[in-house]
Order: structure tokens, then C-alpha cells, then sequence
């Protein structure tokens, strides 16, 4: 396998794995707000030092008002899209909080004709219209199966797709004066910043002395999110940013195989075809780079 492909590959599965930090940590008792608190501030430092020791030019700011753009990514799209993606978790299945976060390059496309005029075409349109089809088979719209539609963890869902296509558009304007990683690293510093007024600390702090949850936490905050990050920009500038992201779609095939067998989630043939629908949409709009290039 093509090196390149496999560093890619792996950082999509790792993203895959999130879920499973998220149940354990919810098992302790805390609520989706605060899994994304341990999750980005994890995160963040241990961003921060990669790039204290490999590149610390990276963590230079070309001017304070730049600030403005990851408010919008840090706050906008990582705290909103994590704390619904965590909350569909909750409410619903990884299974399907996983397929309906991928509705996100759906909302990329829709948000970049409303705002930077791109065109709308045939490719686009198709996924998005195979989008909507695999989300209303992934949630039980069709067929309607009032067992498994849960309106609340749905709009969460879609939350979460929404919030996830807010990072593409801020980063459009950050990524004309800075690369991919050092946003990353102010974005996941802005939200850390940001959440930690709202953090209980009196009532959790104890929680944080336990060796399991501290496992969970960093490892949170480590291989689905720091260490996922930096492989796959590895992987990423050794090939195509299209073929980078078809293989991304590893990622909710590994969040549905972790939901279906390690928690015993429900998740039916319809619904997995939903998610091949979504999956299948990905990929229409990425081959067609030249066309639908949103970032």
C-alpha cells in the first residue's frame, strides 16, 4: 500500500474511534458539553507542544486580528459540531451520529453557493440529493420507523454536519495567510480558552484524579484528534487532497463497526445503506475536484 495512503487511512480510522472514548466518558458521568471540553483542551496542548518542538514558526500569528477566524473555527465549528455530534451520540447511536456528521460536505456545498457563488453542478446536485436520500434512510424516515426516529438526536446530527462545514468556510479565509496545521492548533486553543469558564470543576475535578479517566480524556484528546490530525496532514501533502478525502470515509465505517459490535448498537440493512448513500456522495464531489472544490 502507497505509504501516503495508509498515514491517510489510519488518521480516518482513528477518527473513527471517538465515539468509543465518548461512551466511556459518559459512563462516568459527563455530560456532552464537557466531553468536548476534555477533548479540546487535550487536544490542544498536546498540539501546541508538537509544534513548540517541530515547528514553533507555526504557532506565530501575522497579525492579532487573525483571531477572528478561529472564533469561527474554534468556536463556530469545533465546540458547536462536537458538542451535537457528542449529543447525537448520547441520544441516538454512533452508528447514526457518525453517518449524519458526513452530511457535512452537503452543507459545504450548499453554504459555498450561498456565500462565494460557486456553481452548482450536475455532480454536486446528485450528491446532495443522494445525501438526502441516505440521511432519511440512515434516521428511519424511509420507511418511517417510529422505533428508531428520534427527531431530537437527528437535528443533533445535523448539527453537527453543519457545524463540521463551518471549519471549511472559516478556514477558507484563514488558509490565505496560514497553513492547515497552524489552524488547527489556534483553533482547538480558541476553544479551549473558551470552554474553560464552563467546565465544573468543583463538582468534576475528582473525576480527573481517576487513572481511567484521564486515559480517556487525553486518549481523546490524542489518537482521534491530535495524533490523527498530524498523520493525516503527512499523509495529506504526499498526495491529492481528493483521494485524501475518499479515503476518509473509512472513518464511519469504523464508528459503525465500534457501535454495532463493541456496544451492541442497533443498526439495520436500510440504515447501512444510507450510509453507503452518504459515503457514495463523498466521493461524487471529491472526484470532481475541479468542479466542486470547496476549501
Amino acid at each position: 500500500m502507497n505509504k501516503a495512503f495508509f498515514f491517510i487511512i489510519l488518521g480516518a480510522a482513528l477518527w473513527g474511534t471517538i465515539g468509543w472514548y465518548v461512551k466511556n466518558l459518559y459512563a462516568y458521568g459527563f455530560t456532552p458539553m464537557e466531553v468536548v471540553t476534555l477533548r479540546v483542551w487535550s487536544a490542544a496542548v498536546l498540539l501546541v507542544l508538537f509544534l513548540i518542538i517541530k515547528e514553533p514558526k507555526k504557532l506565530e500569528l501575522a497579525s492579532f486580528y487573525d483571531v477572528k477566524y478561529f472564533i469561527g473555527t474554534g468556536i463556530f465549528s469545533i465546540i458547536f459540531f462536537n458538542f451535537c455530534m457528542f449529543t447525537a451520540i448520547d441520544l441516538s447511536t454512533i452508528p447514526i451520529a457518525t453517518a449524519l456528521l458526513y452530511t457535512g460536505p452537503a452543507f459545504v456545498t450548499i453554504l459555498s453557493f450561498v456565500l462565494f457563488h460557486e456553481p452548482l453542478t450536475k455532480p454536486k446536485i446528485t450528491a446532495l440529493i443522494i445525501t438526502i436520500i441516505g440521511s432519511a434512510l440512515v434516521v428511519g424516515l424511509i420507511p418511517l420507523d417510529l422505533n428508531t426516529f428520534q427527531l431530537t438526536g437527528i437535528l443533533f446530527g445535523l448539527g453537527s454536519g453543519f457545524g463540521y462545514a463551518l471549519y471549511s468556510i472559516f478556514s477558507k479565509f484563514a488558509l490565505k495567510k496560514y497553513t492547515s496545521l497552524s489552524i488547527t492548533a489556534y483553533t482547538f486553543i480558541i476553544a479551549a480558552i473558551s470552554l474553560l469558564p464552563f467546565f465544573p470543576f468543583q463538582d468534576k475535578i475528582y473525576l480527573l484524579m481517576d487513572p481511567s479517566v484521564l486515559f480517556f480524556a487525553i486518549g481523546l484528546g490524542f489518537l482521534p484528534t491530535a495524533f490523527a490530525y498530524i498523520i493525516y496532514t503527512y499523509g495529506l501533502n504526499q498526495t491529492e487532497a481528493s483521494q485524501a478525502s475518499i479515503l476518509t470515509t473509512v472513518e464511519p465505517v469504523v464508528a459503525t463497526l465500534i457501535g454495532v459490535f463493541i456496544f451492541q448498537e442497533a443498526f439495520s440493512a436500510v440504515q447501512m445503506i444510507g450510509m453507503a448513500c452518504i459515503i457514495g456522495a463523498v466521493i461524487i464531489i471529491q472526484l470532481n475536484p475541479r468542479q466542486t472544490k470547496t476549501t
